[in-house]
């Protein structure tokens, strides 16, 4: 028994989102619109900011990087859970099981970062306009999106190595549709008491500590812009109330799920569902319905592959 209770897990049961067979239907369907749509969306924002060179300036190199992390955030789990509810096979692999933690704490911490780098373009950019090309240059822009990956990859790194420690011995069932602390170290055979408050001190209060600089700022950005009344301070004020809903929606839930490591485990996947599915579809919605430069650009974009197309059977 001493031998066994030592023992590590092989693989893990991800139970999902239901048992039922005709939500399991409906959340694969959606899923999967969901998921078709955040690549599509925002590989053809990445395209545009690539391809047009009036939207080669910082903001828009932020959010082409924004962008391919959304990607990526919604790579991590959810095609495997797509796959899950057409196979039925929902087990996952110990090492499997550390991977999905890795690629989330990477891409959520270095979205965070990102999300700060664009709140910090757009405070320069509003209150200190003047100033903005001296402090917002190419190189600070290659700086920061460097600095929120290095950031990423030492938080990631800190959690993997957190749980490659713990013990497991007992039920191996994950009450997610994929692996994360939270719902992981339920299973360790150690009090999760400690396990919470090292979950609290590592993520929630990080999360909490950024949101709440993110929140400063655009409050300053936003009491700037309401003095002016001009175009240009209608359009700023448009971005940052953009920018402020996607940064709501994606620090919302990944504070309550950390700061309340030990909650309800139903309310913790509905909040997962939204940052790892619905927030990554955002970005492009958000941004292109709302930004004339991006509408423009992409429809120069579309004539210019139309117009190609029609010039091919002449060759």
């Amino acid at each position: 028994m001493d031998v066994a209770n030592k023992s590590t897990m092989s693989e893990f049961v991800l139970l999902g989102l239901s048992d039922s067979w005709e939500l399991q239907m409906f959340f694969f369907i959606v899923f999967s619109l969901f998921y078709v749509a955040t690549m599509v969306g925002n590989s053809l924002i990445v395209i545009t900011v690539i391809v047009d060179p009036h939207l080669h300036s910082p903001m828009y190199f932020l959010l082409t990087n924004l962008s391919i992390i959304d990607m990526s955030l919604a790579s991590f789990a959810t095609p495997k859970m797509i796959t899950d509810y057409l196979t039925g096979h929902k087990t996952i692999s110990f090492n499997g099981c550390l991977t999905q933690i890795f690629f989330l704490h990477l891409f959520t911490g270095t979205e965070i970062i990102l999300l700060m780098a664009m709140s910090f373009d757009r405070y320069i950019a509003i209150c200190k306009p003047l100033h903005y090309a001296s402090i917002i240059s190419p190189q600070v822009c290659v700086a920061l999106v460097v600095a929120s990956w290095i950031v990423g990859i030492m938080h990631s790194m800190s959690q993997v190595i957190f749980a490659l420690t713990l013990p497991f011995c007992g039920p191996n069932e994950v009450d997610s549709f994929f692996c994360d602390l939270p719902v992981v170290f339920q299973l360790a055979c150690v009090d999760t008491y400690v396990l919470g408050l090292f979950m609290i001190s590592t993520s929630g209060i990080i999360a909490l500590s950024c949101f709440i600089v993110l929140f400063d700022s655009y409050v300053t950005v936003l009491v700037t812009v309401k003095h002016h009344s001009s175009r240009g301070s209608s359009k700023a004020l448009s971005t940052c109330t953009a920018h402020f809903i996607v940064v709501f929606l994606f620090f919302g839930p990944c504070i309550f799920i950390y700061m309340w490591p030990l909650s309800s485990f139903l309310i913790d996947k509905i909040l997962s569902v939204f940052y790892t599915i619905f927030t990554p579809v955002l970005n492009p919605v958000i941004y292109t319905l709302r930004n004339e430069e991006v509408k423009t650009a992409m429809r120069k974009l579309k004539n210019r592959f139309l117009n190609f197309n029609k010039a091919m059977p002449s060759q």
